[in-house]
């Protein structure tokens, strides 16, 4: 059996989630058992829904924050409450990777996690090291720490940049 994989997608740029549904979508119809866990998001945000009806995938998708909107439009008390539904989550991801739950894990956002001060990269670190060789993870977000760096094999970052119109109407 090959050793699977722990991948970053980070960057500024938009489609990191994309990319990574992508990839645990292409995961499941080969017949791996895949869990997505999204951070930061809200409750309410169903786009990926859809994913659980399909047949023949296993998809499963948790989602452990109560409030409807993401987590940067909240009051600094919606974000103190929230905070700990968002460490319950964090704990279910440790979980899962130490009982090899699936096959393939995407943790959406987690490094946004990390940037609202809610976790620390040693709590990150702490369930990265729990993965199993037959396990792959993605973790999304806008920027890796270097105390992560040791614990991933692969890191794909994603830069969103404005074009200069003008120039590219001049070119052509």
């Amino acid at each position: 059996m090959k050793k699977e994989l722990t991948e970053v997608y980070c960057g500024s740029g938009r489609g990191k989630t994309a990319l990574a549904i992508g990839q645990s979508l292409s995961a499941s119809a080969r017949g791996k058992s895949v869990i997505i866990i999204q951070f930061l998001k809200g409750k309410e945000h169903k786009s990926l829904d859809f994913l659980e009806k399909l047949d023949n995938l296993d998809i499963k998708i948790f989602r452990f924050e109560k409030r409807d909107v993401c987590y940067e439009e909240l009051t600094d008390q919606e974000k103190d409450d929230e905070k700990r539904n968002i460490v319950n989550g964090l704990n279910f991801a440790r979980k899962v990777v130490a009982t090899h739950e699936c096959d393939w894990l995407l943790l959406d956002e987690i490094l946004g996690v990390l940037d609202c001060g809610i976790t620390t990269p040693e709590a990150i670190a702490d369930i990265l090291k729990q993965k199993g060789e037959s396990m792959h993870i993605i973790l999304t977000g806008r920027s890796l720490p270097d105390q992560l760096r040791e614990y991933v094999d692969s890191v794909t970052t994603l830069v969103t940049e404005e074009p200069d119109w003008q120039e590219c109407c001049e070119e052509n």
